[in-house]
C-alpha cells in the first residue's frame, strides 16, 4: 500500500485532516481538497507537508479538473475519501429550497461527482478504495436536519450499490458513520449543549478525529480488501445500527 495516491475531500480540517495525516503517516501520497478560506489550507500544508487543492466538490466539472490536476502532479488516485460536507439546519416546514439543495449537492451529489471522476481509472487498474463519511444522523435521523440526514443516508445507499458494481474489479466501497466527534465545529458549540449530547453517549465522551481516521485507514488498506458495501458505525454506542 506504500506509495498509493489518496485524495481526501474536506481534508484540511477536522476528521478530514486527521484522515489525511494518518494516511500520510502510513506511506500514502496524500492530496487534501478544500473549498473555502485559504489560510487554514495553507496552515495545514505548512504543518503537515500535505498538498492542498481547492475546488468545489458540488461542481461536477470542477471535480473532474481537480482529479486531473492531482493525477498529473502525484499520480492516479487509488484511494478516495469522500469527507466534505456542510450543514444548513432548520425544521422542514421552514426550510428553504436553497438549504435543501445546498446540503444535498455538497454532501451527496459530491460523492457521485468524485467517485465518477476516479472510478474508470480504478476499474482499468483493477484496484481502488472509496470510503465515504456519513453520520449517525444519517442512520437515526435528527430533528431539524431533514436535509443533512437525507444526504448522509443517501451515501449509504449509494455505497451499497456501487460496491456491488465494483467488487469484481478489485474496488471496495464502504462508509464510516461517525457519531459526535470533537472537531472545531463541535467545540465551538454551547458547552451546555455539548454536555447534553455527551450525556446520551454510553461511553461518556465525544469521539476523537483520530478514532475515525483509524477506521478509514483500515478500510483503505489491503487488510480491508474483503469488506465492501459496509457501514462502520463509530458513535460510542449512541446509536446501534
Amino acid at each position: 500500500m506504500a506509495g498509493r495516491v489518496a485524495l481526501v475531500t474536506g481534508g484540511v480540517r477536522g476528521i478530514g485532516a486527521a484522515v489525511a495525516v494518518m494516511l500520510k503517516a502510513r506511506g500514502y501520497k496524500v492530496a487534501a481538497n478544500y473549498h473555502g478560506a485559504d489560510d487554514p489550507a495553507v496552515a495545514f500544508t505548512t504543518r503537515t507537508g500535505i498538498s492542498h487543492y481547492k475546488w468545489d466538490v458540488s461542481d461536477f466539472d470542477a471535480c473532474q479538473k481537480g482529479v486531473a490536476q492531482i493525477t498529473a502532479a502525484i499520480g492516479p488516485i487509488e484511494v478516495l475519501v469522500n469527507n466534505a460536507g456542510i450543514t444548513k439546519d432548520g425544521v422542514m416546514h421552514k426550510m428553504t429550497k436553497e438549504q435543501w439543495d445546498d446540503v444535498i449537492r455538497v454532501n451527496l451529489s459530491s460523492v457521485f461527482y468524485m467517485s465518477r471522476s476516479v472510478i474508470e481509472g480504478m476499474r482499468t487498474r483493477g484496484f481502488g478504495r472509496i470510503v465515504s463519511i456519513s453520520s449517525i444522523n444519517g442512520q437515526s435521523g435528527q430533528f431539524g436536519q431533514t436535509n443533512y440526514s437525507a444526504s448522509k443516508a443517501g451515501i449509504i445507499g449509494f455505497t451499497k450499490a456501487l460496491a456491488q458494481e465494483s467488487a469484481i474489479k478489485g474496488i471496495t466501497v464502504n462508509v464510516v458513520a461517525p457519531g459526535y466527534t470533537s472537531t472545531e465545529m463541535v467545540r465551538a458549540m454551547d458547552p451546555a449543549i455539548v454536555e447534553k449530547i455527551t450525556s446520551k453517549i454510553p461511553v461518556g465522551r465525544l469521539g476523537q478525529p483520530e478514532e475515525i481516521a483509524r477506521a478509514v485507514c483500515f478500510l483503505a488498506s489491503d487488510n480491508g480488501g474483503y469488506i465492501t458495501g459496509s457501514t462502520l458505525s463509530i458513535n460510542g454506542g449512541q446509536y446501534l445500527a
